[in-house]
């Protein structure tokens, strides 16, 4: 009998620890994803409390909060062959492996010991089956070559890693390569596709849909510890001025490294993106509802010269009240030369997608038309009914109806998408209210802006995202959902 009872005591006290131990981890593991924040490694205004994409660039964002603890403990040894890079700005830390990589020739090589060891390198990602983005990105990259002179090869390494190491073997590489006259110091890479997964993981540019591949060029100085990113079509002379920057960085005194041992570097500056503070959903799209009231409506188009709040008295008007004082209505014309309202003609009741473009345009506007004509197709006769389709020139002194009438006709447009130009003065205010005014046409924004007028609901979304993912954000706005 008391051998029984010991032995039932034991066994509850053994329940009983195992239940508190698993309680304990539990609660740990909550508070652990509690703490955890996910930032974009290129934009680091962009912060969620959920994994997604950037709004701004399409990149996976990555964790950079968690627990404290573990993400300060920088001990330990490193099985992987990664090399510790540093952050420009404490936000971007690379651990770069030595992948085994080909480059378009045929030539093995150790990614980290040959291409970026005492290095200033631009690093951008492309396949050679893309139709979209790539064949500007590498054009971009092909100035930049040019803009940086014999410095490449020399003290300066351009390097373009497939996002599709399957499908492009060095053979294909180099055909694709020499279609943009790519020179010596311009590495094209591709490799075992396991490795170059992790490779691109390293780098922050894994996408599991090759179509997904961010349009980001990472730039570095592996000798300073230096890293930063930019937008891939900027303008050349831009993103070769940034190269130059980083080859000008020197190795920071060690007082200057923070504790994991990553340079600092105050001269770095955060890029500003739309929606500051908006959370990105599992799409990468950035959304914001806009409340009632101007000063909602101003927040939700910030980075754009966007008004200033009137002050509160007003915010119990509608949705369509607010949007009526807030956009332009100024008369503009379409592609068939026919004037329009911009706000009572083509916005009144009406969910509408907006982007920007010019016909002359030689980066992103050709991919981008092409991918929201497949956006047409998905909507059917959801366009003109129910949404319109607006693409506002950035060049109208260039871009007449005529001109526009001729770009549209190229991609077979339908009824329900408007390509409007006009006044150079009115062009300017509408692309000014909406975030898209720019000095250089080359150099306008890639986002889409997806608006319901009646409910007030808006959004911003890359461009070049999946034209379903662009499609199913446009039907939630004809059909939204019911709190």
């Amino acid at each position: 009998m008391n051998r029984r009872i010991t032995a039932n005591l034991a066994l509850s006290v053994s329940v009983t620890f195992l239940i508190t131990t698993v309680s304990l981890f539990a609660c740990s593991t909550v508070a652990l994803a509690q703490q955890r924040e996910y930032a974009c490694p290129m934009h680091a205004t962009v912060v969620s409390k959920r994994p997604g994409k950037c709004p701004k660039c399409g990149m996976a964002l990555r964790v950079s909060k968690a627990d404290p603890k573990s993400a300060g403990d920088s001990s330990g040894a490193n099985p992987s062959g990664e090399r510790a890079s540093g952050a420009a700005n404490g936000a971007l830390s690379l651990r770069i492996p030595d992948t085994q990589v080909y480059d378009q020739n045929g030539q093995r090589l150790r990614f980290y010991s040959d291409l970026i060891k005492g290095k200033t390198v631009a690093i951008n990602f492309i396949f050679t089956s893309c139709a979209t983005i790539c064949p500007p990105l590498t054009a971009t990259f092909r100035r930049v070559q040019q803009e940086l002179g014999d410095r490449v090869g020399r003290d300066v390494q351009l390097i373009s890693v497939s996002v599709d190491p399957t499908t492009d073997v060095p053979e294909r590489l180099k055909s694709f390569a020499a279609k943009f006259n790519a020179g010596p110091g311009w590495t094209f890479v591709t490799g075992n596709k396991p490795e170059i997964d992790l490779l691109l993981r390293a780098l922050g540019a894994y996408v599991g849909d090759k179509n997904d591949h961010t349009p980001m060029t990472l730039i570095g100085n592996e000798k300073a510890g230096y890293w930063t990113r930019t937008y891939g079509l900027s303008k050349a002379k831009e993103i070769a001025q940034i190269v130059n920057e980083a080859a000008l960085k020197s190795a920071p005194a060690p007082d200057n490294r923070n504790k994991a041992g990553a340079p600092t570097d105050s001269d770095d500056q955060a890029v500003q993106v739309p929606l500051p503070g908006a959370s990105s959903n599992k799409n990468g799209v950035a959304e914001r509802s806009i409340q009632r009231g101007p000063s909602a409506t101003a927040r939700s188009l910030q980075g754009s010269g966007a008004g200033e709040s009137k002050g509160t008295a007003e915010d119990k008007r509608t949705p369509s009240e607010v949007a009526a004082s807030y956009f332009p209505n100024l008369t503009l014309l379409t592609q068939d030369n026919k004037p329009v309202r911009f706000y009572d003609d083509l916005m009144k009741g009406k969910v509408v997608v907006i982007n920007f473009m010019f016909t002359t345009c030689a980066g992103i506007c050709s991919p981008m038309t092409a991918n929201l004509v497949k956006v047409q197709q998905y909507l059917a006769d959801h366009i003109g009914r129910d949404v319109n389709m607006i693409s506002l020139s950035v060049d109208p002194a260039v871009d007449t109806p005529e001109a526009l009438k001729k770009y549209a006709e190229n991609y077979n447009v339908k009824p329900g998408w408007y390509f409007l130009t006009g006044k150079k003065e009115n062009v300017d205010w509408v692309l000014y209210k909406l975030g898209g005014y720019v000095e250089d046409k080359n150099t306008h924004n890639t986002f889409l802006i997806i608006g319901n007028e009646a409910t007030g609901q808006w959004m911003k979304m890359f461009a070049m995202s999946k034209p379903k993912v662009i499609a199913d954000a446009v039907v939630k706005m004809i059909m939204p959902e019911k709190d």
